[in-house]
């Protein structure tokens, strides 16, 4: 008796959708070509992308709908998954959101009177282990994509209604990217999100709406001045070489002579345009009024403010935040130099999302979850 072996047909894999979040024009343009259509169709999608934040091409009336189905067969508009989302009593949002491979960044929405600012990850993890930020303790996993870049300020733009971005009262008014990472050692794709960013015909926010934070990334200091030309803010947090390199292990390579000297070059700097340093109060460690005064010395000539920023702890850290006395004192120091001294108010703390609290203080807490979990079963 002869066997006959069943023949098994595997269903064809389907090539994934190529995401045009975080294509640029010229991008965005080539793509299409490919499918064979005209160049003014990549300004008609990237209006819908980015004006009106649509994420589903049938959305996109302005084209024919044979159009619209060719585009959803090959491409994407992505989102991110939210796997977190908390909004704290003083109106601070966070959202902890999953990428496509799986790895995780956090942005942070916090609303003032006169602004809405969104803080943005570049990394996922941090390579620069700074000694006082729970952040800098993550191993660094990879850069962020520009479209993972972007992508985070769509999701703020979804969740705050600000789609068509054209609204005179936006909500969303600012960007910063002072989240997990050093943007600077991922400039390629920070500078392409950014471009995005300031599109006039579809994010559109201004350069001068824009800030960037770097721990001191010297090189790309200038490069940053010339080709994206946003506002800069340097983590200081010490006035000599010596605490420093405790507090910002990349002193070691670019010390604070260098550091200063390319914030004076810094292109575009002026009174109207200023340097931000930052400066993180810790208790007995930078706090003095010498320490203060040294400031003022080391950054006279550059047109400057000072964010004196109150310490927020984590388990197992070293130090301590300044007290308030300290911290206004040190503060007048400042002010009576000449510079705006504002002590920036700790936002979001009770759902971790102040300065230096990002990602890791999240993935204590799913651990706090899954333990709970884990006790809840047992007990049933």
């Amino acid at each position: 008796m002869s066997t006959v072996a069943a023949t098994v047909t595997e269903a064809p894999v389907q090539p994934a959708l190529k995401d045009l979040v975080g294509l640029d024009r010229e991008q965005l343009a080539e793509e299409l070509k490919m499918l064979g259509l005209p160049k003014f169709r990549a300004g008609q999608i990237w209006h819908w992308i980015y004006h009106r934040g649509v994420t589903d091409f049938a959305a996109m009336t302005t084209l024919a709908k044979p159009l619209r189905a060719q585009l959803a067969e090959h491409y994407k508009i992505g989102r991110p998954e939210i796997t977190r989302e908390q909004w704290s009593e003083d109106g601070t949002a966070k959202w902890l959101l999953k990428f496509d491979d799986g790895n995780e960044a956090e942005a942070v929405f916090i609303p003032d009177d006169d602004r809405g600012t969104l803080c943005i990850s570049s990394q996922v993890g941090c390579t620069l282990t700074c000694s006082f930020c729970h952040t800098g303790t993550q191993r660094l996993v990879r850069n962020l994509t520009a479209g993972e870049m972007v992508a985070q300020i769509l999701v703020a733009l979804d969740r705050l209604e600000g789609f068509p971005t054209a609204q005179e009262d936006r909500r969303l008014t600012n960007i910063v990217l002072m989240g997990m990472g050093e943007p600077l050692y991922n400039f390629d794709n920070v500078k392409r999100a950014m471009m995005i960013a300031m599109d006039g015909e579809g994010l559109g926010l201004s350069k001068r709406r824009i800030t960037l934070s770097t721990s001191g990334i010297v090189p790309e200091m200038e490069r940053c001045g010339e080709e994206i030309g946003v506002n800069l803010a340097v983590s200081l947090h010490a006035v000599n070489d010596e605490l420093r390199n405790t507090l910002v292990p990349i002193n070691k390579k670019y010390p604070i002579k260098d550091l200063i000297e390319a914030c004076k070059t810094y292109p575009g700097v002026n009174n109207a345009r200023r340097i931000t340093f930052e400066y993180v109060m810790l208790k007995g460690v930078n706090d003095s009024l010498e320490d203060a005064r040294a400031l003022v010395k080391l950054i006279e000539d550059i047109p400057a403010k000072i964010n004196l920023i109150p310490f927020n702890p984590w388990p197992g850290v070293a130090y301590e935040c300044s007290d308030d006395e300290t911290i206004e004192k040190f503060a007048q120091v400042v002010l009576n130099a000449g510079y705006a001294s504002p002590v920036r108010t700790p936002r979001g703390r009770d759902i971790l999302a102040a300065c230096g609290q990002l990602k890791s203080a999240s993935e204590r807490l799913r651990k706090k979850d899954r333990i709970a979990a884990i006790a809840a079963a047992s007990a049933g």
